[in-house]
C-alpha cells in the first residue's frame, strides 16, 4: 500500500481512503501530496479488491489549494520526489483528477477548508459530503490568478452557469449549505461526520455488483456532452454485456434466494 509524508493511504474493507496529510497548512498541496495523490488512483485502479474510493483531509480541512512554495522546491519536503514530476510532467494534473479519472467511484469527504485547488479537486470526485461548517471557493481571481485545475470547463457541467459564473468571477467564499443548495455537494452533515458518511456511502456501492458499478460510471461520463441519440448507442455499447456476467448472474440468484450477493468481478 502506497502513501507518502503527506498523503496516507488505508484500507477500510473495500474501501481505499485516501488522507490528505498536511493539517500545518490546511492540507495544501506539495510535491509529496501530489504524488501520492497519483500513486492513491493507480493503485485503486490496478487493484480489483478496491471497489470505492473516499478522499478526505486531516486535520479538520480538506484543501486549501497549491502550496507554490513547495512546489518551488524552497528547501521544503517532497524534494525527493521532484524526479517523479520531471519524468511525469503531467503528473501533478493527474493528482487533481484533471487529465485522469479513476475506474472506482471516488466520494469526498470534505470539512474545513475546500477552496481553489481542493474546490477543482473537489470537481474531479463523484460524490461529495461536506460538514455543516466546510468552506468552498474559487479564489484565484482575488489573486489576479486562474484557476487552471479545470474549474472554468467543468463547474458549468456540474451546476448551473450562473453560479458557475459567479463562483468563479467573484472569488467569494461559499459555505456548505450555499454549495449543497447550487448542487455542488450532494450531502451536509454535522462537523466531523463527514468521513463516516462517506464510508457509509462507500459500502452502499461496494455491496453492488463491481462490473455493473464501473461500466455505469464510465457510461454516466462517455455520454455527458453527446446528444442522446449518441448517448443511447454508446450505453447500450456500454451496458449489453454486463448482462452476460458471471456477477450479473450471481446478482439475480441473491435476489430470488433473497440474500447477499457474493460477487468476483466476473
Amino acid at each position: 500500500m502506497g502513501g507518502t509524508e503527506h498523503l496516507t493511504v488505508r484500507r477500510e474493507g473495500a474501501t481505499l481512503v485516501l488522507t490528505l496529510n498536511r493539517p500545518e497548512t490546511r492540507n495544501a498541496l506539495s510535491i509529496s501530496m501530489l504524488v501520492g495523490l497519483y500513486d492513491g488512483w493507480i493503485e485503486a485502479d490496478e487493484d480489483d479488491g478496491v471497489r470505492s474510493i473516499v478522499l478526505t483531509g486531516a486535520g479538520g480541512a480538506f484543501c486549501a489549494g497549491m502550496d507554490l512554495k513547495a512546489l518551488a522546491g524552497r528547501g521544503m519536503a517532497g524534494e525527493h520526489l521532484r524526479d517523479r514530476l520531471k519524468a511525469d510532467p503531467d503528473l501533478h494534473w493527474k493528482a487533481m483528477l484533471r487529465h485522469h479519472r479513476p475506474r472506482k467511484p471516488v466520494i469526498a469527504a470534505v470539512e474545513g477548508y475546500c477552496v481553489a485547488g481542493g474546490t477543482e479537486i473537489l470537481q474531479g470526485t463523484d460524490i461529495r459530503v461536506a460538514g455543516e461548517s466546510a468552506t468552498f471557493g474559487l479564489f484565484e481571481v482575488r489573486r489576479g490568478l486562474f484557476p487552471i485545475g479545470g474549474s472554468t470547463v467543468r463547474l458549468q457541467r456540474q451546476i448551473p452557469r450562473t453560479h458557475a459564473l459567479e463562483m468563479l468571477l467573484t472569488g467569494r467564499p461559499y459555505t456548505a449549505r450555499e454549495a449543497a443548495g447550487i448542487g455542488l455537494v450532494g450531502h451536509v452533515v454535522p462537523d466531523g461526520a463527514a468521513l463516516d458518511k462517506a464510508l457509509e456511502i462507500a459500502e452502499q456501492i461496494n455491496a453492488c455488483g463491481p462490473l455493473a458499478v464501473e461500466a455505469v460510471k464510465a457510461s454516466v461520463y462517455e455520454t455527458a456532452e453527446l446528444t442522446e441519440a449518441d448517448g443511447l448507442a454508446a450505453e447500450l455499447k456500454r451496458g449489453w454485456p454486463i448482462f452476460d456476467t458471471a456477477d450479473a448472474k450471481e446478482g439475480a440468484r441473491a435476489f430470488a434466494e433473497k440474500r447477499p450477493a457474493v460477487y468476483k468481478r466476473e
